[in-house]
C-alpha cells in the first residue's frame, strides 16, 4: 500500500476551535502521530492570543526553516500533540484580484459573487499552499524521492490544493468536504432537501442562494483534488448529486478515546459535572434543582432546523404537555441547551426546565468555566434530532463518555449507529422532509420511558452506548484515510506523468 513520507493536513479550525471540525482533526492527531511520528503538520491561521489556548510554540521545531509569511511553529494540544505551524496572510490582501484571476483561468473557480468569509479564507487557503511548498523544499533531500500528502478541510481551505498542483505538483492533494454548501444551504432555507433531492442541480442552486462563489471553490476542488472524500454515505450521495462528482472513499469521523477518564476517576468526574450542572441550573432558574434531575443535553452550531433545535423545543414542550395531563415523570427534567451564541433566557414549565448556555465551552466561558467534555459526562442523556447532519460527532461524543443519545436517521452517525448491535444506548429516529410533529412526539415519549427505566436498564444503556463509541474509534477508522492516501498518491504520480 502506497502511504506517504509526510503528511501535512489544513484546516481553518487547526488550533482554532469554531465547530466539529475541531473535534475531527484534533481526536484523529493522536492515531495520525502514533503511525507517522512528527512527519505530520497540521496548518492553521494564526489569532494569536486566541490561538495561544490550543497551541504551544517551539522555536526548536524547524529551525533554520524561512517561509514565505510570518509563522510560528509549535505543537496543537491535543493528544498526541502533532507539529502545528499557523500562519499570517495579511500581506496577500493587496493581490487579491491577481489570485482570483489566476484561480478562475487555471481550475475555473468564479470568486466575482465572494462575499462574507470567502476572501479571507481564500487567501489563508492560498497562503497555507505557499508555506507548504517551502516546507516540501525544507523537507526534501536531493535526489530523494519524497511522498507528501496534502489534506484540505473544506471549502476555506481548498486555495491550497489549487496552488500546489500549479506550483508544486508533487505533493498529492486530498480535499474532504465535511457537508456540502449547497445542500447545508437547501436545509437551512427552509427547502425539503430529500423528497425532490434527485431534481436538484448544484450550480442552479449556487444562483439562487447566493452561493455562486463558495460552490465554485468546494466544486473544483473536488474535480481536481488527486482524491476526494467525505464522511459519510448520506453526504457522499450530495456530493455526487450537488458537486457532479462521486467520492473516492467515505472517511467516517472516529472519536479519541483518551479524552475519556478512566475507570477510577470516571464517576468523580461525573458527580462534579453534575454539582456544577445543578449549582448553574438553579442559578438560572431561580429555585433549587433536585439532586436526582434528569439532565438533558442539545449542543452544537446554532443551525434552528438543521441541527433539529426546533424539534428538541417542541419535544420539551409536549413533555410538559404529557407530564401536567398525567403527571407521569419521577423526576425534574433540566435541558441545557449549549448553543454558542442562542442567547435566551431560562425557561421553567410543572416538572421541565430549560437553561441556555450560548458559549463555546473551551473552559473559559462565564457560566461553567469548564469545557464541553467536564460538562457532558454529567448528563443522563442526549438529544441531537438533526435534519442535515453529514455525520454528527455530538451524538457519538456522547456515547464516548457513557452518556445514551438520541438522533435521526439523517445524520450520518445515525445511519452507521442503526447497523450496529448495541444500539439500547443509542436511540435512532427515523426522519424525513415531513414528519416533524412525529419525531418531537417520539423525542417526548423516549425521555418519559428513559426516566422509567429500573437502575439496571439505565447502566445498560450507558454501557451500550460506550460500546457503540469503541466500535467509532480512531483505531478502527484511520484505516479509510490509508485508503484516501494511496489513492491520492496514485493518482497524483498519473497527473505527474502527463
Amino acid at each position: 500500500m502506497k502511504q506517504p513520507d509526510y503528511i501535512f493536513e489544513t484546516s481553518w479550525e487547526v488550533c482554532n476551535r469554531v465547530g466539529g471540525i475541531y473535534a475531527v482533526l484534533s481526536t484523529r492527531a493522536a492515531s495520525m502521530q502514533a503511525e507517522h511520528p512528527d512527519k505530520v503538520f497540521f496548518f492553521g491561521p494564526d489569532f494569536g492570543e486566541h490561538s495561544d489556548i490550543y497551541f504551544t510554540e517551539d522555536k526548536s521545531l524547524l529551525k533554520g526553516w524561512k517561509a514565505p509569511h510570518p509563522v510560528r511553529v509549535g505543537r496543537w494540544k491535543v493528544p498526541g500533540e502533532p507539529i502545528a505551524i499557523l500562519l499570517k496572510y495579511d500581506s496577500l490582501w493587496p493581490k487579491k484580484d491577481e489570485i482570483y484571476g489566476w484561480a478562475w483561468d487555471k481550475f475555473q473557480v468564479q470568486s466575482h459573487a465572494a462575499y462574507g468569509d470567502y476572501d479571507e479564507s481564500c487567501l489563508f487557503g492560498y497562503a497555507a499552499g505557499m508555506v507548504m511548498e517551502s516546507l516540501y523544499k525544507r523537507l526534501k533531500v536531493k535526489g530523494e524521492s519524497l511522498e507528501v500528502c496534502m489534506h484540505a478541510n473544506e471549502w476555506q481551505t481548498a486555495f491550497s490544493i489549487f496552488y500546489l498542483e500549479d506550483h508544486c505538483p508533487k505533493i498529492a492533494t486530498l480535499f474532504t468536504t465535511h457537508a456540502t454548501g449547497i445542500g447545508r444551504s437547501i436545509a437551512g432555507n427552509g427547502k425539503p432537501l430529500y423528497d425532490y433531492f434527485e431534481g436538484y442541480n448544484g450550480d442552479q442552486m449556487a444562483a439562487e442562494l447566493n452561493m455562486v462563489s463558495k460552490h465554485s471553490v468546494e466544486k473544483q476542488a473536488a474535480h481536481y483534488a488527486d482524491c476526494f472524500t467525505t464522511v459519510s454515505d448520506i453526504t457522499a450521495r450530495e456530493c455526487k448529486q450537488l458537486l457532479d462528482k462521486p467520492v473516492d472513499v467515505v472517511t467516517p469521523n472516529g472519536f479519541e478515546p483518551t479524552y475519556v477518564p478512566k475507570a477510577k476517576e470516571f464517576d468523580a468526574r461525573r458527580k462534579e459535572a453534575r454539582e456544577a450542572l445543578r449549582k448553574v441550573a438553579g442559578e438560572q432558574l431561580g429555585g433549587v434543582v433536585p439532586e436526582n434531575a434528569l439532565f438533558v443535553c442539545i449542543s452544537g452550531r446554532q443551525e434552528w432546523k438543521n441541527k433539529g433545535i426546533d424539534v428538541f423545543a417542541s419535544a420539551l414542550d409536549k413533555l410538559a404537555q404529557k407530564i401536567y395531563h398525567s403527571g407521569q415523570l419521577e423526576r425534574e427534567v433540566v435541558a441545557f441547551v449549549m448553543i454558542p451564541y442562542l442567547d435566551r433566557a431560562p425557561a421553567r414549565k410543572g416538572k421541565v426546565s430549560a437553561v441556555f448556555v450560548p458559549y463555546y465551552l473551551d473552559g473559559h466561558d462565564p457560566l461553567f468555566g469548564k469545557t464541553y467534555y467536564d460538562l457532558l459526562i454529567g448528563m443522563d442523556v442526549t438529544v441531537f434530532p438533526s435534519y442535515y447532519e453529514p455525520w454528527g460527532y455530538t451524538p457519538l461524543e456522547s456515547c464516548a463518555f457513557h452518556v445514551p443519545t438520541i438522533t435521526t436517521s439523517l445524520a450520518g452517525f445515525g445511519a452507521w449507529a442503526a447497523k450496529q448491535k448495541d444500539q439500547y444506548g443509542v436511540i435512532v429516529i427515523e426522519r424525513n422532509d415531513s414528519n416533524f410533529e412525529q419525531v418531537a412526539t417520539q423525542i417526548a415519549d423516549d425521555l418519559l420511558r428513559f426516566d422509567r427505566l429500573s437502575k439496571e436498564d439505565k447502566a445498560r444503556a450507558r454501557k451500550e452506548a460506550a460500546a457503540v463509541a469503541k466500535k467509532a474509534d480512531w483505531k478502527h477508522f484511520f484505516k479509510y484515510y490509508h485508503q484516501a492516501y494511496e489513492i491520492a498518491i496514485t493518482n497524483s504520480q498519473k497527473r505527474n506523468k502527463k
